[in-house]
């Protein structure tokens, strides 16, 4: 390293955490990037990566080899701590979700031995309202009266790229910093046109804050229409694919294309913390949650029916992934829909995923990892999860002769 202090301190090298870690050492500045797991910081060191995203390990490689972003397991004193950690949650009797912020509390008491006056600390994992007030609270409470109220910056950018375009749609997505103090916004916002090319808007923390979780609810409650036409038209014997495409002949009608349910850490989890904060206002958020999470026993229930006709049915899953073409299971609906395919039929579920190498562990033993065509030709019926591109090139005639649940309608042809 040229010298030992850094510009930046990046906690969380996750699929936010470490493109944005990355893409600031390309940018010249000298960045600690903070992961709790060892065998992650290890294999950053090396210049390599642990998360599949197109591009990344380039700009990794490059990062590290530059001498300007260093691994560790602890921060150390930095002027920018940005906390990208996990914001994972509990699940209620009620079948709602709680967010679950001791991975947040636990970056923010891990700096404050190292902060110092004039510091900026940003929060990036996508947070309930009132997050980052909470984080200024517990980080003055860890410093123990070290540090005073108005001697540190606090904000909240939230980040909206998607997987497998993270690092253009870093650079060219529109974002949000919001401060606690008008003075943290303006300081946010200039730390990020170091490489965002696009807007960067000004607001509040709490806007800021709910901004990001309103995006998501909004592309739920679209998603829990299509889901729920989809139920309908299997119940009234119609094909939703042509459904969809003629009812979106009107000009101003664009409806979604639904699926086997909704996945990821965002649009599935981010909506509960809305219902979370404001339960008796926030009902059409509530409900899309609850048919986009009915939609997996929809599925399994299209499955038994069809494999009723069968003495000792063996069934195809194709994908695993919560999207297509990412290697990306958390939250998937298909990994749920696989796991409780597998306990239905022991010993006869074969699974496709051609982005993992190895099954997780909830379906390790319970099922076999084979390619896409050698699950299709040993099984009696076939169900499409994830749209992946190999799967889309597959010839149609390797259905023939199969039962086919297209979940995703990638071989639709109405």
């Amino acid at each position: 390293m040229k010298e030992t202090r850094f510009q930046i301190c990046v906690l969380g090298l996750g699929y936010i955490g470490l493109p944005t870690a990355s893409i600031f050492a390309t940018k010249g500045k000298l960045v600690l990037g903070v992961d709790v797991v060892q065998s992650v910081v290890d294999t950053i060191n090396e210049g390599r990566i642990h998360i599949e995203e197109p591009d990344l390990d380039i700009l990794v490689r490059a990062a590290v080899q530059s001498g300007n972003l260093k691994a560790a397991t602890k921060p150390e004193p930095a002027d920018t701590f940005i906390i990208a950690v996990p914001t994972p949650f509990t699940k209620l009797d009620d079948g709602s979700l709680e967010p679950d912020l001791s991975f947040i509390k636990a970056a923010t008491e891990s700096i404050a031995p190292c902060v110092e006056k004039g510091n900026l600390i940003i929060l990036e994992s996508t947070s309930p309202v009132g997050t980052t007030e909470l984080m200024r609270q517990w980080l003055f409470e860890a410093a123990d009266g070290r540090i005073g109220a108005d001697d540190l910056y606090f904000a909240h950018c939230p980040e909206r790229i998607l997987p497998g375009q993270m690092l253009k749609e870093l650079v060219t997505n529109d974002r949000i910093a919001g401060g606690l103090t008008p003075e943290a916004a303006v300081k946010a916002k200039e730390l990020y046109e170091i490489f965002c090319s696009a807007e960067i808007f000004l607001t509040d923390a709490r806007t800021a804050e709910l901004a990001k979780l309103t995006e998501n609810s909004y592309r739920d409650v679209n998603i829990a229409f299509a889901n729920e036409m989809s139920m309908i038209c299997d119940q009234l014997g119609i094909d939703v694919w042509e459904l969809i495409k003629l009812s979106n002949r009107h000009p101003r009608v664009n409806i979604l294309n639904p699926g086997p349910g909704v996945g990821g850490h965002c649009i599935a989890v981010d909506p509960w913390f809305v219902v979370a904060a404001c339960p008796e206002k926030a009902r059409l958020i509530r409900t899309a949650r609850e048919v986009n999470d009915s939609k997996p026993q929809h599925v399994i229930d299209q499955v038994k029916q069809r494999a009723a006709r069968f003495r000792k049915p063996v069934v195809a899953c194709l994908g695993l992934a919560f999207k297509a073409d990412v290697d990306d299971l958390r939250e998937s609906p298909a990994v749920d829909i696989a796991v409780q395919l597998a306990d239905l039929f022991p010993g006869d579920v074969l699974i496709s995923e051609p982005h993992v190498k190895v099954l997780p562990k909830r379906l390790s033993d319970k099922a076999k990892l084979v390619p896409a065509e050698e699950a299709i030709q040993m099984a009696d019926i076939v169900v499409l999860l994830v749209d992946h591109k190999p799967f889309k090139r597959l010839s149609r005639r390797v259905l023939d002769q199969r039962v086919v649940i297209d979940t995703r309608g990638c071989w639709a042809t109405g």
